[in-house]
């Protein structure tokens, strides 16, 4: 199913408005730098685990986390071969992903 999201609506009115918006949430590098910040924590020691393959999985790679992605939300399949976001991983839910980030800390 095709849906729109927040950039579509961004873009038409930057062009109604002739003016460049500026991002400040998600998948903007400074959002994740902000909260890497916030608590302290290197990107190469954090994981991502979102919904949306852009703004969660992509977002958090470009700033160096790990990004996992869940089959909840507002997943949808094709997702798992976007043409430029690969996740690190693939779970069902947010049970899973926690279980595999701990096995995979545990090696």
């Amino acid at each position: 199913m095709l849906q729109l999201d927040v950039g579509a609506f961004a873009s038409a009115l930057e062009f109604a408005c002739d003016v460049k918006s500026e991002i400040v949430g998600k998948p903007s590098q400074q959002f994740f730098g902000a909260a890497l910040d916030d608590i302290g924590v290197a990107a190469e020691e954090v994981v991502m685990v979102g919904d949306d393959i852009v703004s969660d999985v992509g977002g958090a790679q470009k700033c160096g986390m790990r990004g996992v992605l869940v089959r909840t939300g507002k997943y949808t399949s094709p997702w798992e071969n976007h043409p430029y976001v690969t996740p690190d991983f693939i779970a069902d839910n947010l049970a899973e992903a926690v279980d595999k980030i701990i096995e995979a800390h545990k090696k």
